[in-house]
């Protein structure tokens, strides 16, 4: 099963971004950054574990406020690295927890906020 994330557009105004289906090759977390028009992976605004293999309706909390038209990237990053299992230690640009990258790609899918 190759990692992969599916999510579509949704309405975000109940505090919460899901994932209809997320395949993974370990346990970890899907990560949900801001983005835009350029595709880069901007400042986490939301995060909820997940588990090896395929996992269905997948919701994480928004820990900020998201306005209806903001682009939103859901990606897998790994439970690696970091000092403690089960707690998420990601910052940008660091290693803990960091994005997976098979074939040195990201995992992940972008979605507009309605």
């Amino acid at each position: 099963m190759a990692p992969a994330v599916e999510a579509v557009d949704q309405d975000v105004s109940n505090g919460v971004v899901s994932a209809s289906k997320i395949t993974a090759g370990e346990n970890g977390w899907l990560v949900v950054h801001r983005t835009d028009a350029e595709m880069k992976p901007g400042p986490v605004v939301a995060y909820a574990p997940i588990r090896k293999g395929e996992t269905t309706d997948v919701a994480a909390i928004l820990q900020e406020e998201v306005a209806s038209g903001d682009m939103l990237m859901l990606m897998i990053h790994a439970e690696a690295g970091g000092m403690k299992t089960g707690v998420f230690e990601y910052t940008l640009g660091a290693t803990e927890d960091g994005p997976i990258k098979p074939d040195g790609k990201l995992v992940m899918t972008t979605i507009t906020a309605q």
